[in-house]
């Protein structure tokens, strides 16, 4: 069963070998830095120990950054399509390791600085993406974490709950929607008609995707806050000025289609779930939230009041608490 993701494409689910994992090499370990749009930029940040990490798997490399005490519980977040790690923004990363968990972030295959592949052209499945998952916490020397994914990154870490069971905690599912469950609302029609839009995009043209993509934000927004255009822009032109070739970000629309998702199904998650869902998301109607907590055993569901499909800044506190309880077992 596909699921409707960002631009009006579709998100399903495959099974492949996992992926050998080889620890890179830690670079400005204990120093407090944050990636900036040039890789060799560093500003400082709030938390008292941030690390980089590259980790090293068979043909690719992935870009980890670290918050808090490595002896704390560990907590993977994922993030979603044509996204970097970037958009776990850097104060819900600090914050939740702030209340003592070990908070890891990444760059997915073709975005910020992890490998790239030739755009049209991913060497690599939808599979491979919650393999990676797993790759991060074998780098990490990590037995079992608690994983958070956003959206498409949420479909990763269910993924890898349903075959890696014995590495997963916990779920927390923001914005997302339960792998394997019919009938579910599709998005709203305002957002539909903004997604055809992308038939037309020049993807080759940068300021053209870069002009697509805050309209996207602003389009995911919800109700419950003010849209930050300008934080949104400014987040946009990072992503994209970090990364050596941006338009490779396309490709994950070209794992969307794969058409393993009938063997997964989220009845089988045995993990707690909690799904974090905003009750104006246009993407992902409430319905996809609530739909957890009916057809996974060990979910709850945390409403986000007029929350769209996004980490709005002044969610943060609200979401990081809940996730800190979840955790806590």
């Amino acid at each position: 069963m596909p699921y409707s993701l960002s631009l009006g494409l579709t998100c399903a689910f495959s099974i492949s070998s996992k992926t050998d994992c080889i620890v890179g090499s830690v670079m400005q370990d204990g120093t407090s830095f944050n990636l900036q749009s040039d890789s060799s930029a560093m500003e400082p940040v709030k938390s008292p120990l941030v690390t980089e990490k590259i980790v090293e798997l068979q043909g690719a490399e992935l870009r980890t950054q670290a918050f808090g005490n490595p002896t704390s519980p560990p907590v993977l977040l994922i993030m979603g399509v044509m996204s970097s790690m970037l958009w776990w923004p850097e104060r819900f990363c600090e914050e939740l390791a702030a209340q003592g968990r070990y908070v890891i972030r990444y760059d997915q295959r073709d975005t910020g600085l992890s490998t790239h592949y030739p755009p049209g052209k991913p060497d690599y499945s939808f599979s491979d993406l919650s393999n990676d998952a797993v790759a991060i916490l074998d780098g990490y020397g990590i037995e079992a974490a608690h994983l958070v994914g956003m959206s498409m990154g949420g479909f990763v870490a269910q993924e890898a709950a349903l075959r890696y069971p014995q590495r997963v905690r916990t779920l927390t599912l923001i914005s997302s929607s339960p792998v394997g469950i019919d009938g579910l609302p599709s998005s709203t029609a305002a957002y539909k008609e903004h997604s055809a839009a992308a038939e037309s995009i020049d993807w080759s043209d940068l300021e053209a995707i870069a002009d697509f993509l805050r309209r996207d934000a602003a389009m995911l927004a919800g109700t419950g806050h003010p849209h930050d255009a300008r934080s949104a822009k400014t987040l946009i032109a990072r992503d994209m000025e970090r990364a050596p070739s941006f338009v490779s970000a396309t490709n994950h629309f070209m794992l969307l289609g794969e058409d393993g998702g009938a063997k997964l199904h989220a009845s089988r998650i045995e993990a707690p779930v909690l799904a974090i869902h905003g009750t104006s998301d246009p993407l992902f109607p409430i319905e996809h939230g609530e739909a957890f907590t009916r057809d996974v055993a060990n979910a709850k569901l945390h409403r986000i009041t007029g929350g769209g499909h996004e980490i709005h800044d002044q969610d943060i506190d609200e979401m990081t608490r809940v996730i800190a309880g979840h955790t806590a077992s």
